[in-house]
């Protein structure tokens, strides 16, 4: 009976030993994905590319390190979010990504679906320069660094669909828009990359 009880008393306090560690470490729930302009991640998903590996079935799970332009993930991964398992994200296909035509100068809406909600810095959405590398993985040097939409959030928590308006830069031609969601409370933001006509 004393053993009996010795072992019911450990076990409580393994469980309880692991409970508070799990309860200490942190996790972001929230996930998402860009839907106007269409990702790429979402055009995998909706099977439009094929050939997409792992991301067809997470299109909202392109999570990195925030901080971009001046950290995040490395040039050239942009689009994976610097995810390994997303890397087909990051191939140009020679231009045969499918576009979101596009009017310079235009009042346009940016729609997020999120698959989970967390506290939020902001969104920002940056846009590549005039005569940039279209045959190259995307880099910082291919994009203007200044967003051309910022949508403060101030830590609340958006709902599950997410817009944004805002007017379009001037461009002609192909052009690629990352879409970056920061996280306030974690190290992390969530990367979309859409392949826009203008």
């Amino acid at each position: 009976m004393m053993r009996a009880r010795k072992f019911s008393l450990a076990g409580i306090a393994v469980g309880a030993l692991s409970l508070t560690v799990a309860t200490s470490i942190p996790t972001a729930f929230s996930h998402g994905y860009t839907t106007a302009p269409i990702s790429r991640a979402k055009h995998c998903a909706n099977t439009t590319v094929q050939n997409c590996g792992a991301i067809q079935w997470e299109p909202q799970s392109t999570e990195g390190p925030k901080g971009f332009p001046g950290a995040g993930p490395a040039d050239g991964k942009l689009c994976s979010a610097g995810l390994q398992q997303f890397n087909e994200l990051n191939d140009q296909r020679a231009g045969a990504w499918p576009t979101t035509q596009l009017t310079s100068g235009q009042n346009y809406t940016f729609r997020w679906t999120l698959t989970a909600s967390h506290a939020t810095t902001d969104f920002k959405y940056y846009i590549t320069k005039q005569g940039w590398n279209q045959s190259a993985p995307l880099t910082r040097s291919a994009l203007e660094l200044t967003p051309f939409l910022t949508v403060p959030f101030n830590n609340a928590r958006p709902p599950s669909s997410v817009s944004h308006a805002g007017t379009l830069p001037n461009r002609t031609g192909r052009h690629m828009i990352l879409a970056v969601w920061t996280i306030a409370d974690t190290a992390n933001a969530f990367y979309q990359c859409s392949d826009v006509r203008f």
